[in-house]
C-alpha cells in the first residue's frame, strides 16, 4: 500500500509499519549508502579524508554533534545535507504540534485523540524537507523560545486553569520533535539557557514553567561554534559539553583545486556574464591563492579565520569588473585580465579581520599587498625562480625584458582597454612573447596574455620592474629610469 493512501492509524498497523528513532534513521540510511558507495554529503569538497568520515562514525554512533571550526568552512551545509540521510517520509498524528509518532504518542493532544478515535485517529505524512529546524544563538534568545512557555492567552480562549498543561506553548524544540535540529554559534547561546538543554539532550525530557512533564522527545541536535568565540563572546558550559557525543573539527580546503571547486560550486552567476566573460585557468587559480595568501599574512588575524565566502564572492566581483568593461566598451567577449582584480578588493576587505599592522596599512591596503603576495608564489609556477640574493654579473632570463624597459619609458595598460588595444599593448613588448614561448610553450593564445601581466607582476613582486596604479590603469617602468631621468 502507498503511503499517501494510508491516512488512519488502523491502516498504518495493517501495513506493518515499525517505528523508528530519528538517530536509527540516519544510522540505517547512512550504512546502506556506505555499503553502495553512493556519497553521503555530496557537494562538499576537500573533507573526504577529514570531516566526513568523523560525521559517519558520529552519526553511526547515535551521537550529537558539534562541528567547531572558523568561519565559511561548510559547518551549516554539514548540519543540512543530514537531511538526505533519513527516511524520506514519516507518519504523524494529524493536528499534532510535536510530530506524535502514531505508534508512540507522547503529547496530550496526540494520546487523548487515539485513546477517543483509535484505529480511526487520522494520519499525515511529513516529508524529510520538513524535518530540519535551525535557530542561531543570539544573546536574546530565552527559554520560552526553545523549549516553551505557559500561554495565557490559549488559557483565556479554553478556559483553562495555568495548572491545566493544556495551556502550554511549546517552544522551537519540542516542535521539531522528530526532526534535526541546528543551534548555530552555540557559544553565543547565555549560560542559563545552555543548561536548560541538559535534560534534554540526556534524559529526553523537558521541563516548562514548573509542569511536571515527561516527554521524552526524539531528536537530533546539531551545534556549530567558532573557536574564536570561545574567548570573545561566550563559551560552551561543561555539562553541556559532556553531554554532546562528538566535536568534529572542521578546516579550509587544502589546495587550490578544491578550493576552485568549491568556488564554481558556490558562486552566485548571471548566465550572462559566464558567456560574455572568459576566465583563465591561471586566473582562477590566482583569485583561490588569495584566501591562502590572507590565511598567513601578517595583516590578518589567524585566529578569526578567512571564510571561503571570500574567494566565491572575489570570483562574482571579477567577473562583474570584465563584464562591465565589456558593456561599456561595447565588446560581445571579453577575457579576464589581472588588472581586474583590483576589482575584487571590495569583496576582501570585508571579510578579512586585520591585527594592528594591517590596520596601519589600512584594509584596502592589505587587500592590494595580498593580490601582489599572490601573484609572487604563482610565478614560480610558471617563470624561473628569481632569487633574492643574486651575483653582480650574473646572466638571468629575465635580462631582456629588463633591458627593454631600461632603455624606454616603459608602457602602460588601461582599464578601458578594448581587448585588441590590451593585446596589442602586451604585444608590443618583445621579450614578453619570447618568455612566454620558451617557458609556457603549451599555454593557449586566450591564455597567454593573462600569463604575460602574471610575467610584469611578478618582476614588481620580485623589485626587477616597478608599478603605478593611476585613475585609469596601470603603468609599468624600469624599477630605477624614474629616479635617474629626476635627476
Amino acid at each position: 500500500m502507498k503511503k499517501e493512501k494510508i491516512t488512519t492509524l488502523g491502516e498504518l498497523k495493517k501495513a506493518g509499519y515499525e517505528t523508528k528513532s530519528i538517530k536509527d534513521e540516519l544510522r540505517d540510511n547512512l550504512r546502506d549508502k556506505i555499503k553502495s558507495g553512493e556519497e553521503s554529503f555530496q557537494g562538499v569538497w576537500g573533507y573526504e579524508n577529514s570531516v566526513i568520515p568523523e560525521m559517519e562514525r558520529a552519526i553511526l554512533s547515535r551521537h550529537n554533534i558539534n562541528l567547531l571550526g572558523l568561519r565559511g568552512q561548510a559547518k551549516t551545509r554539514l548540519a543540512r545535507l543530514m537531511v538526505n540521510l533519513l527516511d524520506e517520509y514519516i507518519p504523524i498524528v494529524k493536528g499534532s504540534e510535536i510530530n506524535d509518532d502514531p505508534l508512540n504518542p507522547i503529547s496530550r493532544f496526540a494520546i487523548e485523540l487515539i485513546k477517543e478515535q483509535g484505529d480511526n485517529t487520522p494520519i499525515t505524512w511529513l516529508h524529510r524537507s520538513e524535518r530540519f529546524y535551525e535557530k542561531l544563538a543570539t544573546p536574546d534568545v530565552t527559554v520560552a523560545d526553545l523549549i516553551g512557555d505557559v500561554d495565557p492567552i490559549k488559557a483565556a480562549n479554553l478556559k483553562l486553569s495555568y495548572a491545566d498543561d493544556r495551556v502550554i506553548h511549546f517552544g522551537m524544540i519540542p516542535r521539531a520533535n522528530r526532526c534535526i535540529f541546528v543551534i548555530n554559534e552555540l557559544p553565543d547561546l547565555q549560560s542559563r539557557i545552555q543548561v536548560s538543554l541538559f535534560n534534554i539532550l540526556e534524559e529526553g525530557d523537558i521541563q516548562i514553567r514548573g509542569f511536571k512533564i515527561r516527554m521524552p522527545l526524539d531528536l537530533q541536535f546539531v551545534f556549530t561554534a567558532n573557536p574564536e568565540d570561545y574567548t570573545n563572546r561566550g563559551s560552551i558550559v561543561t555539562p553541556l559539553k559532556d553531554r554532546i557525543g562528538s566535536q568534529i573539527l572542521t578546516h579550509y580546503p587544502d589546495d587550490i583545486p578544491t578550493a576552485r571547486k568549491i568556488t564554481e560550486q558556490e558562486s552566485n552567476l548571471d548566465k550572462r556574464q559566464t558567456d560574455t566573460v572568459y576566465v583563465p585557468e591561471i586566473a582562477r587559480d590566482l583569485l583561490e591563492q588569495i584566501s591562502f595568501e590572507a590565511r598567513n599574512s601578517e595583516y590578518v588575524d589567524a585566529k578569526s579565520g578567512v571564510s571561503a565566502r571570500t574567494s566565491i564572492t572575489a570570483f562574482e566581483n571579477l567577473l562583474s569588473t570584465a563584464e562591465r568593461r565589456a558593456l561599456l566598451t561595447g565588446a560581445e567577449r571579453t577575457t579576464i585580465r589581472l588588472s581586474d582584480f583590483m576589482g575584487v578588493i571590495p569583496s576582501i576587505t570585508g571579510k578579512i579581520e586585520l591585527v594592528y599592522e594591517g590596520e596601519q596599512e589600512g584594509a584596502d591596503g592589505v587587500a592590494a599587498i595580498l593580490i601582489d603576495d599572490a601573484v609572487k608564489t604563482l610565478f614560480t609556477s610558471y617563470f624561473p625562480e628569481i632569487k633574492k640574493l643574486e651575483r653582480k654579473d650574473e646572466e638571468s632570463p629575465y635580462d631582456e625584458l629588463l633591458s627593454w624597459f631600461f632603455q624606454g619609458e616603459g608602457f602602460e595598460l588601461l582599464d578601458d582597454y578594448t581587448d585588441t588595444e590590451y593585446k596589442r599593448a602586451l604585444d608590443d613588448v618583445p621579450p614578453l612573447n619570447q618568455l612566454i614561448k620558451e617557458y609556457n610553450p603549451e599555454v593557449s593564445k586566450e591564455d597567454a596574455y593573462f600569463l604575460k601581466e602574471i610575467l610584469l607582476w611578478g618582476l614588481v613582486a620580485h623589485r626587477k620592474l616597478s608599478k603605478h596604479r593611476f585613475s585609469e590603469g596601470f603603468q609599468f617602468k624600469d624599477l630605477y629610469g624614474s629616479y635617474i631621468s629626476g635627476l
